[in-house]
């Protein structure tokens, strides 16, 4: 097991894409890691695009951020209200300026152009929100998976095992 010891947060918000939290999540737990779920309100059920529940461990102010290898944020439309919390956006911050991994698939680029961290960058997303990751200084590739050091991003559900494999790698390193 890769990951053993590892600790991920996958912050979550209604109408997450529902294969873009569970493949990652029980992807990176098979490889040891100690995976949490992280929004707003701590053991609450979130419901995802295409109704699958998903219960929180954590709220959002709960979480102490230096305890965790990476960060992953799930697509869907849940991207668009993750990104007006503040403390979302630090948690994204700070994993950033410590070069740790950070997880994006989809619609997720949202939050990491709000956190402001993507100049300079390789990155892919869903082609729909290309021009919002060009404009906010990213390099977009239409890939399914760009790792671009600790930050691991891709396309969309059918690019999942590429991702899972690009995260389990980042995480290990």
């Amino acid at each position: 097991m890769k990951l053993q010891g590892k600790k991920v947060l996958t912050v979550i918000e209604h109408e997450f894409e529902d294969s873009e939290l569970i493949y990652p999540h029980y992807r990176l737990q098979e490889e040891g890691a100690i995976s949490h779920i992280a929004g707003k309100e701590a053991e609450t059920t979130y419901t995802g695009k295409n109704g699958v529940p998903v219960v929180s461990d954590y709220s959002f102010e709960q979480i102490n951020i230096e305890e965790y290898d990476a960060i992953l944020v799930p697509g869907g439309w849940a991207p668009d209200k993750l990104r007006r919390y503040k403390e979302v956006l630090a948690m994204v911050t700070y994993m950033h300026e410590q070069k740790r991994v950070i997880g994006q698939i989809c619609h997720a680029g949202w939050v990491l152009i709000s956190a402001d961290i993507l100049k300079g960058k390789n990155v892919t997303s869903t082609p729909g929100i290309k021009d919002d990751m060009v404009n906010a200084g990213a390099t977009w590739h239409n890939e399914e998976v760009v790792v671009d050091g600790p930050l691991v991003s891709s396309r969309r559900p059918p690019d999942l095992p590429a991702y899972g494999r690009a995260l389990v790698e980042a995480i290990a390193k």
